[in-house]
């Protein structure tokens, strides 16, 4: 048989594995080590490339830090007085919580980057407060899901980071072109929440007190001066993304390991009274951790880490596979054959849509973007610009079956049956839809913070 048949064999093989189950991780594994035996490449090639990896890839060290402080700040209590401070803003209007819950989701993923540690806290903290207070446990599960897509957009951003580092680009850019299309995210998803909840008279609402507000913001007095201490650190040039990230850390540890003994000084014994019936003095620090604490969380981060990497060191491997096999030429003459610079644009982003609805981000940026990038540069695009179309596109995967990470996530944090959740996703998943062409169409909306660009 010829190369290309066993190449087509073994494809066929593994997305039969992956309809079965198996981890992606596997799935590309076994694909490159199949079409490594096929085109006579030595596995010593594969344990270069790894090794490479890890060992060149400084701006990926930013990761598994990021994701150590979005545990750090769950754990510690930051996030909850995050959630209290955006319910008190928005607990007024129809739907209130829910919107909060989405609130919530950027604020949370302006500490810790990631898309599925965003869905798993903010689903687990306001799910049962969302069903306690009249929503429909469906309904309240797929707004965590869709909440969760702006962890990867609004900076800190872990895929920002590796974007950047395969594309070579300023991760600093990358994350300041992120801020206003996040927000948009975020504000498209409230009005879609706003709409359905008023449609069926879910949620309770709460009076609009200034004091509340007051409190809440008083209270969440860290988790602001964190987001702070990273934009700051970033775009004064005082330390790269990386360090920024072991800032973040260090900074949260810190914050936990002393606030538990204040909390419980200054009076504090009940976490979950709500903020009304506390105190200022109890509200300026969080309930905090033990210091024999750190080693379970830091496992926990670990493991998810331990997920990740591997999957971007294998996925360089299979890039290069693809680019001798000419995969970028046949695509990129796809692509380019569409025509002019809104053809190939939106027919980059269909490539990237339709990837996501079975892969992950984390895969689909690793293959797609050194192929769709150059094309879409070569008609005019804008680098970064390309780079939030791309990683938007991406986010939306995360709650489109029938991959949708962030549905297999809430349903796993909330106990809702992941296909219930299909049906309230759509409102927001159109939501997302408009906001991604609306960035696509008007690049001022990703250059507009950038330093002598917008």
């Amino acid at each position: 048989m010829t190369d290309g048949t066993w190449i087509t064999l073994i494809s066929i093989g593994v997305t039969m594995l992956f309809m079965l189950g198996v981890p992606v991780l596997l799935i590309i594994g076994y694909w490159v080590i199949g079409c490594s035996f096929v085109l006579g490449m030595t596995l010593d090639n594969i344990g270069t490339a790894l090794s490479d990896v890890f060992t060149d890839g400084f701006a990926l060290l930013a990761m598994p830090l990021f994701i150590l402080t979005g545990d750090l700040i769950n754990r510690s209590g930051i996030a909850r007085r995050l959630s209290d401070f955006a319910y008190s803003c928005l607990g007024w209007i129809r739907g209130g919580l829910a919107m909060a819950a989405i609130g919530a989701c950027g604020l949370f993923a302006a500490i810790s980057g990631s898309n599925s540690a965003t869905t798993a806290t903010i689903g687990s903290m306001l799910h049962p407060e969302m069903v306690k207070g009249g929503y429909d446990e469906r309904f309240s599960a797929a707004t965590a899901a869709a909440g969760g897509t702006v962890g990867i957009i609004i900076p800190p951003s872990i895929i920002f980071i590796v974007y950047g580092f395969l594309m070579n680009l300023p991760i600093s850019d990358l994350f300041l072109a992120g801020i206003v299309p996040g927000a948009l995210m975020v504000f498209g998803m409230q009005f879609v929440c706003w709409i359905v909840c008023r449609m069926n008279g879910w949620g309770h609402l709460i009076p609009l007190q200034l004091t509340r507000m007051l409190k809440t913001g008083f209270g969440a007095w860290l988790g602001f001066f964190a987001i702070g201490l990273v934009l700051w650190g970033i775009y004064t040039g005082k330390f790269s993304p990386t360090e920024a990230a072991g800032v973040t850390v260090g900074f949260c540890i810190i914050v936990g390991l002393i606030s538990l003994p204040l909390y419980k000084l200054m009076g504090s014994k009940d976490a979950d009274r709500p903020p009304s019936e506390k105190s200022y003095t109890e509200m300026l620090v969080v309930e905090g951790f033990k210091i024999t604490e750190i080693p379970a969380i830091t496992m926990r981060s670990a493991q998810i880490t331990g997920i990740l990497a591997p999957l971007i060191a294998i996925s360089v491997v299979m890039q290069q596979i693809l680019s001798l096999l000419g995969a970028q030429q046949v695509i990129g003459e796809f692509v380019t054959g569409m025509g002019g610079y809104h053809a190939v644009l939106f027919t980059a982003m269909a490539i990237v849509f339709v990837s996501g609805m079975v892969l992950e981000s984390l895969p689909v940026t690793i293959i797609l973007a050194p192929i769709l990038a150059p094309i879409a540069h070569s008609v005019g695009v804008d680098p970064i610009h390309f780079s939030v179309i791309f990683l938007v596109g991406a986010s939306i995967g995360f709650v489109t079956p029938p991959y949708g990470l962030n549905l297999y996530v809430a349903s796993g944090v909330t106990g809702v049956p992941y296909f219930k959740l299909l049906r309230y996703t759509v409102p927001y998943l159109f939501s997302l839809i408009a906001v991604w062409i609306l960035v696509s169409l008007v690049p001022e909306l990703t250059t507009l913070l950038l330093p002598n660009r917008g």
